[in-house]
């Protein structure tokens, strides 16, 4: 499986420079952890790595071969998980799932949606349309998407927020057997995710102006599925 890496990367939002000059490179089987404080960028760099951002400057491509060659192949390769939970109300939890499944070109996609749910713990809220699903349910329903429409890369945005410490021991699981499988995560998180053996990336680093306070994140930093959807 290819090597996937950013160089030279620099983010506008705006008026605002970001982030500039940052490098990554994350090799199958590994694991990123974004880090830094509100507005260094961290939902920035994962908009740009799933090419929902164009960045300012700077390449990010699989082994040297440009996402801007081929933007297809590359979404083929990518799950973006933001922290916002795209679950559309007025279809049930598995019609939300499959939709995601067929998406990505599931054989199956009902097939699929069960069994991720099954996987998460939930099988019980199939058929509970996603307005009367908690935020604890509804979490789990969008990282299931992981499993419905699997990818080798995984871009999650505060994956555990509303999940109590089982589930997430439980998404811990799920993050080492992506990886054990040759596939890659890179997450930003305020939570504690075991991700033994992976790296941190210090997003502050690579502020533009090192004396600057960093300002709140974003509101709109959130990729547009979040709104989307079936």
């Amino acid at each position: 499986m290819p090597v996937f890496a950013g160089s030279e990367l620099t983010c506008l939002r705006g008026d605002r420079l970001v982030f500039t000059g940052l490098e990554f490179r994350i090799a199958p089987g590994g694991a990123l952890v974004l880090l830094g404080p509100n507005g260094s960028g961290k939902s920035s760099l994962l908009r740009v790595m799933a090419g929902l951002l164009k960045p300012l400057r700077g390449t990010l491509g699989w082994d040297g071969v440009s996402v801007a060659d081929d933007p297809d192949a590359h979404r083929a390769q990518v799950q973006y998980v933001g922290h916002l939970d795209a679950v559309k109300p007025v279809l049930t939890a598995a019609e939300n799932l499959a939709f995601w499944a067929a998406l990505a070109g599931a054989a199956d996609p009902a097939a699929n949606a069960r069994a991720a749910l099954d996987r998460l713990g939930v099988p019980h809220i199939a058929g509970v349309p996603g307005r009367y699903l908690s935020a604890g349910q509804k979490r789990r329903l969008n990282l299931a998407r992981l499993l419905a429409a699997p990818a080798t890369l995984w871009l999650l945005d505060e994956p555990t927020v509303a999940l109590d410490r089982a589930a997430i021991a439980l998404f811990e699981g799920l993050i080492a057997e992506h990886r054990a499988q040759g596939g890659m995560v890179v997450l930003s998180t305020h939570t504690d995710i075991a991700t033994p053996g992976g790296e941190d990336l210090h997003l502050d680093e690579f502020a533009p102006y090192a004396d600057e306070e960093a300002g709140d994140e974003d509101v709109g930093d959130e990729y547009e599925e979040e709104g989307a959807g079936p």
